[in-house]
């Protein structure tokens, strides 16, 4: 039997509480480097509801839902006993997966690649696969921000990770330049693209590549942004809501950013379109 799925079932499979949402939520989405969490879930949610009212479904086969939940549930209660959060989600993940295979089946499945891919953005890697990445990010934050405003005459000097302006000292911290908020970044930029410009894949992949750099350059104008705050206003000011907000100012870089490369490439987008 063939049918178009409503947006009832997703609605309350995407809103149902889970262990590891809930785990997410009292502990990476609390802290400063995971406070763009939610829109992930929030967007990701939004588009498996738009898209599911497009397709039509053929249930899968329960025996092979049920021999793919198996594992997914080890792997959960492993994750669970062990404290591995990115495990735990993994686990959910594909359990999801095999919960939206029973109900729509491979092909319908299949058409949901983006939404069910741009979910994996939710929880980062381990931190033993990202810690080298981070500290060579952190580096290239604190030469390139420190030349750029020594460029501009401002007393400013770095060792290591460690930034100095006039007489005042910080640190970059793993939430200023970790790979928490650089995921989060490319996914709302894939996100972006997929729903502007899907249609037009040449363009959708050259406009997925620029994300990257775009998201070191909104890292980069979070820094230049908190080391000018501390010149003109010094440090106690810049400790409280003005260091909890520059995060937000980072993903509005980034979308500034993203939106003004897609309108300069606005000829290149109609030529392809055309040819």
């Amino acid at each position: 039997m063939r049918y178009a799925i409503t947006g009832s079932f997703w609605a309350r499979s995407l809103c149902s509480p889970s262990p590891s949402l809930i785990w997410l939520m009292a502990g990476e989405w609390s802290l400063e480097q995971g406070a763009a969490g939610p829109i992930i879930p929030a967007s990701g949610g939004w588009l498996l509801v738009r898209e599911a009212r497009t397709i039509c479904t053929m249930p899968g086969h329960i025996t092979w839902a049920m021999a793919g939940m198996l594992p997914a549930a080890l792997g959960y209660v492993f994750a669970y006993v062990a404290g591995m959060l990115w495990l735990s989600w993994l686990s959910t993940y594909i359990a999801l997966i095999i919960v939206l295979y029973s109900y729509i089946g491979g092909r319908a499945l299949m058409r949901l690649w983006f939404p069910l891919t741009y979910l994996l953005f939710l929880v980062p890697p381990p931190y033993m696969l990202i810690a080298s990445i981070t500290q060579s990010r952190k580096l290239w934050l604190s030469v390139t921000s420190v030349d750029l405003l020594s460029a501009l005459g401002f007393e400013a000097a770095y060792n290591g990770t460690t930034l100095y302006i006039d007489q005042y000292e910080l640190l970059i911290a793993d939430a200023c330049a970790g790979m928490n908020s650089l995921i989060s970044l490319l996914a709302i930029g894939l996100f972006y693209v997929y729903v502007l410009y899907r249609a037009d894949w040449r363009y959708a992949i050259l406009l997925a590549m620029l994300t990257l750099p775009v998201a070191m350059i909104a890292n980069l104008a979070r820094i230049l942004l908190l080391l000018l705050a501390t010149h003109y206003l010094g440090i106690t000011r810049v400790e409280g809501v003005l260091h909890e907000t520059a995060g937000l100012f980072m993903f509005l870089v980034a979308l500034g950013c993203l939106i003004g490369l897609d309108t300069a490439l606005g000829p290149l987008r109609r030529r392809l379109a055309q040819s």
